[in-house]
């Protein structure tokens, strides 16, 4: 079980209260200003400022809310610095700049597939994204993520990377979650600098999953790391399209695997990571055990556990 403390002070921490409202489970400490459990993830929020994240996966849940934490910079650029530039900021004018956004969806749910992609979104192709309604992908139904997918494909490059459960399951015991993500990024991002050269974006994009040094560590294994002109900002979608379009592509190229699988086993595989997926799981395991659902789930989150004690009833 991994672990990831926010400092978000008390009079900060109402739209985490909002957030997971839904979510709350009982605490009665003087110290606890509200605990909740989502997708298997306990959040504790204590009234000295103190967010504790608590589950397999914690840093995803966490990393939402890093923009409300004291001290915790927006973004951070890697690389040569301009005189003048704030740290911790993105520079001036970042939104107008040709870029290239990298995002990924399906990390924290126990069914369907990782899937990471990376969009070049130019100068020149911004208002045509941003007629077409590019936003961030959670503001989208899935109809119209299901829309927009094929008509920004038309419209910019990008590199789609799809990590099937199989696969997934077959590299998780030697990758931990952050590395696996590192990896299917930096690979994103050299196969469409591959595509679009010799144009060289003006800076690259990631939706900020780890610290920068941390993602820096796990780059240095990769065959062709990707290394200059780095930005790394929590909830990327919202400081450039071109984030905003990967991950529409990357939500759009979820659902279409879930909705396979779905068909292929007779069941609706649900997103996330609830209770409704221990019973599908469950369910897959009667049919045929761990090989099968080992085509359609990622094994190694406490689901499975789970839904083998629910099979078992």
């Amino acid at each position: 079980m991994s672990q990831t403390v926010l400092t978000i002070p008390l009079a900060k921490q109402a739209p985490l209260k909002e957030h997971y409202q839904q979510f709350f489970v009982p605490n009665k400490s003087p110290y606890v200003a509200f605990a909740a459990k989502k997708n298997g993830v306990m959040i504790t929020a204590y009234t000295s400022g103190k967010v504790m994240f608590q589950g397999n996966q914690a840093e995803t849940e966490a990393r939402q809310w890093q923009s409300l934490a004291s001290g915790t910079a927006p973004g951070k650029k890697a690389t040569n610095k301009k005189a003048g530039e704030k740290a911790g900021l993105l520079p001036s004018g970042f939104a107008n700049w040709s870029v290239i956004g990298s995002d990924e969806v399906g990390n924290g749910s126990y069914f369907g597939p990782l899937v990471v992609c990376a969009v070049y979104a130019a100068k020149e192709h911004l208002a045509a994204l941003q007629k077409l309604g590019v936003k961030d992908s959670k503001m989208l139904t899935d109809v119209q993520i299901k829309q927009l997918a094929p008509q920004i494909e038309k419209l910019v490059p990008a590199q789609k990377l799809v990590v099937t459960p199989a696969k997934y399951n077959q590299v998780q015991p030697r990758y931990n979650a952050v590395h696996m993500k590192v990896a299917l990024h930096n690979q994103a991002l050299y196969l469409l600098l591959q595509k679009i050269a010799p144009t060289k974006p003006e800076g690259i994009l990631i939706d900020q999953f780890t610290p920068e040094a941390n993602y820096r560590k796990y780059l240095q294994g990769e065959q062709h790391p990707v290394t200059d002109n780095l930005y790394f900002i929590t909830k990327g979608e919202q400081y450039h399209l071109a984030v905003a379009a990967a991950s529409i592509l990357c939500r759009a190229a979820f659902l279409e695997a879930l909705a396979e699988g779905s068909r292929e086993v007779g069941l609706q595989l649900p997103s996330g990571a609830g209770a409704k997926s221990d019973q599908v799981a469950a369910e897959l395991l009667k049919k045929g055990g761990l090989s099968l659902l080992g085509n359609y789930a990622k094994l190694h989150f406490a689901n499975t556990k789970k839904a083998q004690d629910l099979a078992k009833r």
